[in-house]
Order: structure tokens, then C-alpha cells, then sequence
């Protein structure tokens, strides 16, 4: 069961919107044709103001709602929304009782419309659907069943089946990685460039396991991995084994170990023990969307890059990822932190399209210069 919300939009002549008056003969034009797809559709309320324009209610068997707003430089918005029950037809798609496409057609020759667009339903309240983009686009998935949801004493987390992409782990509502991914994991991890073989590894976060499933076949000589959330390594072993095997499972061997815990404690603990790694992995959180380095998440990156240089070989590396490649100005103030480390660092950078992001995502290799 879902509520359903069908978006129309036409741009209209600003002259044919420009007056009260104007509006109306508008909106007469508008109700008629809408008459003609819901029968029984009434007024239920209606308003024009100096400030919004032409604003209107109707329903439909009291079923369904629809409003309707009219602009006065032209633009003009029509919403349709109804609630759909298990099993039934939605009312406007290609195969229900209307085409909505059809609809919007008609609409844009009765007003004389400049351009008009009919957007898909947007269903709402079975299962989430709908995420943003890394620079805050929303993307719809094929989301057909909701996993596994908790929240823990850090965050929300979900894991929700895609027909495409599998089973899909989400935090705070944002996607994290899903069954379709490994070429994320191989691009962080630079398979093919770099040898792991007999190397010693620092993992922050990762709590997936995807990541340290994926290195533990490059033969390392010992892996530690250090994420807080317990609940997210206990849903990923259980609904997303096929991306990280059985190493949440068993949490330890001769060649890793998992801890439960801060890994900036961590990192400090491993400073005054002068632990040294040859890579360390920020596989934590995304690069912030704002407009200058500031706050508790930018605070927390510069946390990192301090604390992780300090535990690196002089001819370590350190891999994390980026963000969205569409995410340039966010990028740049990345970069920026990383030209402002002290002893100074040089960096590359690799490019993969995340099939559960659904956008290309950079990644960034990171060395003593």
C-alpha cells in the first residue's frame, strides 16, 4: 500500500498569467479538461492572492486530491495524489485508466502551454525508495522489500533489496554499498596497482567487511580493522555475505582482527605504541557538501589525516574515498586539507561508477611527498 503523488508542470505565457483575471480563465481551462479524466470531481476550495497567485483543491470521490497552482510569471503546477491499495491499478499509468502522459498532452494544448511535463508517480509510504545523489539529487531505486532496519547508539541502519542491485546497506539514509558494488571496493583498494602481499593494513571503519574480505585474498601479512557500530557488522554478516564472506563471522585469525571501537582512540593508542602500517584505509565518513571546511564533520576529517600520517610508513600509503565527481567544490576543499598536512603529502586519484550510487564516484591515493 502507498500513497501516490503525480507531478505535472507547464510554463505558460507570462502575459496569459499576469492579472487576476488572467488566472482565472486559466484555472476555468484547467478544471474543464481535468473534469473530463475524474468525472466527479469537485471544488473543495480555491484562493488567489497578489503573493501566490491562484491556488485550488479539488477531490474526486473524496479519493483523490488534487491542487493546482498558477503563477503569475507563468508557471503552472498541478499535483495529483491518491492512495493505492495492495494489489489495485494505479489510476494514472500506462496501464491503468489513464495514460498521465496523455493527460499532460492534452493539458498543454487546451492552455497553449510553452512546455509541460508529467513526472512519474512518486509512491510513498511502503518502502523507502527514494535517495539522494552524493551533491543532493534524489534517485528513485527498484526497491521492492525492506531487509533489516535498527538504529544504533551512531546511526539508522537499513539494508533494503533492489531487483538490480541486491541487497543494499544504507546509513542515516545514505546508500553505502550494495551487492552490485565491487568494483567500489576494487577501486578503493587499487586491485591490480597495489601489492598487499606480506603488508601490514589499517582499516577505519569498513564495517561491512566488504573491504577486508577483498584484501584478505591479496595474502596481507596482518589486517586490523577498527569500526564503532557492532549493529552494522552484525546486519552486513547476516544479509550481505555474499560481499564480505565469513570474516564479521569470525572477527579474528592469523591474519586480522577486528575491534569494536573509536578509531581515532585507536590511532592514538597506536601512535604511543609507534605502530607503524604500510596502508591505512579511510573507508569512514563522506567528504561533507558545504560551502567552506567547517564544522564537526570537516573536524573529523582533519582528526583523521593527523592521526593516520602518524602511523604510516615513510613509504605508506593512505587510500580513502571521495565523493561524487559532480561534488567539485566539496573535492576541492578535500584537496585543499590534504595540501595543508604537515609533513606535506602528494595524492593521486582513480574514478569507478558505483552501481548503487548511480554516479561516478573519486577516490584518492595518498602518499608522503
Amino acid at each position: 500500500m502507498a500513497a501516490q503523488t503525480i507531478l505535472f508542470d507547464f510554463t505558460l505565457d507570462s502575459a496569459k498569467t499576469a492579472d487576476e483575471k488572467q488566472r482565472q480563465d486559466v484555472a476555468k481551462i484547467l478544471r474543464n479538461e481535468l473534469e473530463h479524466v475524474f468525472p466527479q470531481l469537485e471544488l473543495v476550495y480555491s484562493m488567489e492572492s497578489p503573493e501566490n497567485g491562484y491556488f485550488s483543491v479539488l477531490h474526486e470521490n473524496k479519493a483523490t486530491i488534487i491542487t493546482c497552482r498558477i503563477f503569475q510569471h507563468g508557471l503552472l503546477t498541478v499535483n495529483v495524489e491518491y492512495f493505492l491499495p495492495a494489489g489495485k491499478e494505479p489510476i494514472m499509468s500506462f496501464d491503468g485508466l489513464v495514460h498521465g502522459k496523455s493527460l499532460e498532452n492534452a493539458l498543454a494544448v487546451k492552455l497553449k502551454a510553452i512546455r509541460g511535463q508529467k513526472l512519474p508517480a512518486l509512491r510513498r509510504g511502503d518502502v523507502p525508495r527514494y535517495f539522494p545523489s552524493s551533491d543532493e539529487r534524489i534517485i528513485e531505486y527498484d526497491i521492492d522489500k525492506l531487509v533489516y532496519e535498527e538504529r544504533s547508539p551512531f546511526q539508522k541502519i537499513q539494508i533494503l533489496h533492489s531487483k538490480t542491485l541486491g541487497n543494499m546497506l544504507l546509513l542515516d539514509e545514505l546508500q553505502n554499498i550494495a551487492e552490485s558494488d565491487l568494483i567500489y571496493t576494487e577501486t578503493l583498494m587499487g586491485r591490480g596497482i597495489e601489492n598487499y602481499e606480506g603488508k601490514e593494513i589499517c582499516i577505519l571503519g569498513g564495517g561491512d567487511g566488504a573491504l577486508l574480505y577483498e584484501l584478505l585474498k591479496e595474502n596481507p601479512k596482518h589486517v586490523v580493522m577498527l569500526e564503532i557500530d557492532e549493529l552494522v557488522m552484525q546486519a552486513c554478516n547476516k544479509y550481505l555475505n555474499s560481499i564480505c564472506g565469513d570474516v564479521l563471522e569470525k572477527r579474528r585469525s592469523d591474519q586480522y582482527e577486528i575491534v569494536v571501537g573509536d578509531c581515532v582512540e585507536y590511532l592514538k593508542k597506536f601512535i604511543a605504541e609507534g605502530r607503524k602500517f604500510d596502508y591505512v584505509f579511510g573507508d569512514l565518513t563522506d567528504i561533507p557538501i558545504t560551502g567552506e571546511p567547517v564544522g564537526v564533520d570537516w573536524d573529523f576529517i582533519r582528526t583523521i589525516f593527523e592521526h593516520s600520517f602518524k602511523v604510516l610508513k615513510p613509504d605508506g600509503k593512505f587510500l580513502t574515498h571521495g565523493n561524487g565527481t559532480s561534488c567539485t567544490e566539496s573535492l576541492e576543499l578535500f584537496e585543499e586539507q590534504l595540501a595543508l598536512l604537515k609533513p606535506k603529502v602528494k595524492y593521486t586519484t582513480s574514478k569507478a561508477f558505483v552501481p548503487s550510487f548511480m554516479e561516478e564516484w573519486l577516490f584518492y591515493q595518498v602518499t608522503f611527498a
